[in-house]
C-alpha cells in the first residue's frame, strides 16, 4: 500500500498564489504575473511603488509549498508630477523621527530619483530594520538601500546563543531551529513549518543584543 503525501504541485501552488494577491487590498488585480517552477514562485509586473512590491512578495511567502521566491516585479512611478526627491525625504525623516523604537538623530536619509538609502548607526538588528520598515511605505520611494551600521555593546558569545535559544522556546517552540554565535553575527539553522515561523524565528534573533548580523540559513518544511 503507497502511503498518500500531501504533495502541492507547480499549478495548485501558482492558483494560490493568484488568490492571495487578488485577497490582498494593497494590490491591483492582474497587475502581477505569477509562475511556479518547482516550488519557486516568480513575480513579474508593474507596480507604482515599492510598498505594493513588498506587499506581493509577503503575500506569495504565505501560500504553503512555496520553497523561495523571486522577485522580478519592476517599480515605474505614475507618469503625473508627484512627490521631487527632497519632498520624499523630507516624508522619510518624519516617518523616522515618529516612530519610537528609531533612533531617528543617529540616521541620515538621502534620495536619488525615487531611490532611498538609509545611513547611520543603531545598537540593535531589529532597529536597523524598524527604520526601513518606516519608510517603506511612502509615495514616491521606488526602492531602499539599507547602510545602516549595528554597533552594539558586546555580549559573551554562549550567554547570547543561550537567551537567543530560550526567547525561541519561549515565543514560538522552535524546537528544530539551532543558533550559533559567530562574534557579532548570529547563525539560524533547521527546519521550520512556515514563513510565518520563519519571520518569527527571525524577528527573535534580531531583537538579541549585541547582534548585527544574522545568517538566516532555515529551511521550510513540514
Amino acid at each position: 500500500m503507497t502511503d498518500v503525501v500531501d504533495v502541492r504541485d507547480d499549478q495548485r501552488i501558482q492558483r494560490d498564489v493568484l488568490a492571495q494577491l487578488a485577497w490582498d487590498a494593497q494590490l491591483q488585480p492582474n497587475e502581477i504575473g505569477v509562475s511556479v517552477d518547482e516550488g519557486v514562485v516568480t513575480l513579474t509586473g508593474f507596480v507604482d511603488g515599492a510598498a505594493r512590491s513588498w506587499a506581493a512578495i509577503r503575500c506569495a511567502q504565505r501560500v504553503r509549498g512555496v520553497r523561495a521566491v523571486a522577485d522580478e516585479i519592476e517599480v515605474r512611478l505614475p507618469g503625473t508630477p508627484g512627490r521631487t526627491d527632497g519632498e520624499v525625504a523630507i516624508a522619510a525623516a518624519r516617518a523616522l523621527e515618529w516612530d519610537s523604537f528609531v533612533p531617528a538623530e543617529r540616521l541620515d536619509v538621502t534620495v536619488a530619483n525615487g531611490w532611498l538609502m538609509l545611513r547611520g548607526e543603531v545598537e540593535f538588528g531589529w532597529q536597523r530594520r524598524a527604520a526601513e520598515g518606516a519608510v517603506r511605505r511612502l509615495d514616491g520611494v521606488r526602492g531602499i538601500t539599507n547602510l545602516i551600521e549595528v554597533r552594539p555593546p558586546a555580549a559573551p558569545a554562549e550567554l547570547l546563543r543561550r537567551d537567543v535559544q530560550r526567547a525561541l522556546a519561549r515565543t514560538i517552540g522552535a524546537e528544530r531551529v539551532t543558533v550559533e554565535v559567530d562574534g557579532d553575527t548570529l547563525v539560524l539553522a533547521g527546519v521550520v513549518r512556515s514563513w510565518w515561523e520563519r519571520d518569527q524565528v527571525e524577528r527573535v534573533a534580531w531583537s538579541a543584543p549585541g547582534v548585527r548580523v544574522v545568517h538566516d540559513q532555515l529551511l521550510v518544511g513540514g
